[in-house]
């Protein structure tokens, strides 16, 4: 989540005179997250979050976030739930800008994920995974392993200060991983973006999922395959072993994972490790100082990649 659109609470107070939602009370913009303009909104009924779609989400996407949101409330799945308007409509507009209001989920995130997390984390995925499977909407991934070198052309094309030695590495791992991506894995609608900042939890039991702009049709396996980059070191880049057996464990409790997930998930992991970092790295050279926005390190996925280059299979994860 991210502030690119500053509101004034007039802006706010009309937008809402749209929704059946009275008393309207205060509103604070949320700073976690990079893609979109997030605001919490309170009222005295209950809480919401009020989500402004900034040029990153394409607008003919929008109708299938919403949609897999709505359905996946509607199969009680912990995530935050479209809200119509007084016109059923669930995009609306801000400032000529797109934008939906959903309910608020309680819980919080951690900024320290232990290992028992990993697990519950692990059964939360393989849960979506049961239920998308059996929905009928689909979204291309946009940052799947056909977009990776057109995003990293595009970055290096500008003047920036990256070292030659990280370009040339960068370019034999994305032909690599072009060469050894695997073809034919189980699939379905994947959330793409399982970070901590995503995950809220209550009494170290997850609470609820959020942010599901990245959501699109993909390999379960690359699903754990984020996973493991985004919760399952320490440090930024030290692997944790016990993390990654208990997201594994947590996953395979709900959904088991077929032979050929567990032989490619070494390919998977260094191809997700390498979306992330391809992706930081356009946004530390890209973002607009002007946005309220932290600015992710970049490089911490690179030394992630290396150390899935190192690993050949599956069972080396956890040896």
């Amino acid at each position: 989540m991210a502030v690119y659109t500053k509101l004034e609470h007039l802006e706010v107070k009309l937008f809402l005179e749209q929704y059946n939602i009275s008393n309207f009370k205060d509103y604070k913009g949320i700073t976690e997250g990079v893609e979109n303009t997030n605001y919490l909104i309170k009222s005295s009924e209950q809480d919401y979050i009020l989500t402004i779609y900034e040029k990153r989400v394409d607008e003919k996407d929008l109708p299938f976030f919403i949609k897999l949101l709505s359905d996946l409330s509607d199969n009680n799945f912990p995530c935050p739930k479209p809200i119509a308007n007084k016109n059923n409509e669930k995009i609306n507009k801000i400032k000529n800008k797109n934008a939906a209001l959903v309910t608020f989920l309680n819980g919080k995130s951690k900024n320290k994920i232990t290992s028992e997390d990993c697990f519950e984390v692990g059964k939360i995925a393989a849960q979506l995974h049961k239920i998308t499977k059996k929905f009928n909407i689909n979204r291309k991934n946009n940052l799947s392993i056909e977009n990776w070198q057109n995003i990293f052309e595009k970055t290096i094309k500008q003047k920036i200060d990256l070292d030659e030695s990280i370009i040339k590495k960068t370019r034999n791992y994305l032909n690599f991983l072009k060469d050894k991506w695997p073809k034919n894995l189980p699939q379905g609608i994947i959330h793409a973006d399982l970070f901590p900042d995503n995950i809220f939890f209550i009494d170290n039991k997850v609470s609820g999922i959020i942010d599901f702009y990245f959501a699109c049709n993909d390999f379960f396996a690359y699903e754990i395959a984020i996973c493991i980059n985004s919760i399952c070191f320490d440090n930024n880049s030290t692997f944790n072993m016990a993390k990654a057996k208990n997201l594994i464990n947590g996953y395979s409790s709900i959904r088991t994972l077929t032979e050929d997930e567990k032989k490619y998930l070494p390919i998977l992991s260094m191809g997700a490790a390498m979306r992330f970092f391809l992706t930081r790295l356009y946004d530390f050279y890209h973002t607009d100082n002007k946005a309220d926005v932290k600015i992710k390190d970049p490089f911490e996925y690179f030394k992630k990649i290396e150390f899935h280059s190192t690993i050949k299979n599956f069972n080396e994860y956890f040896v």
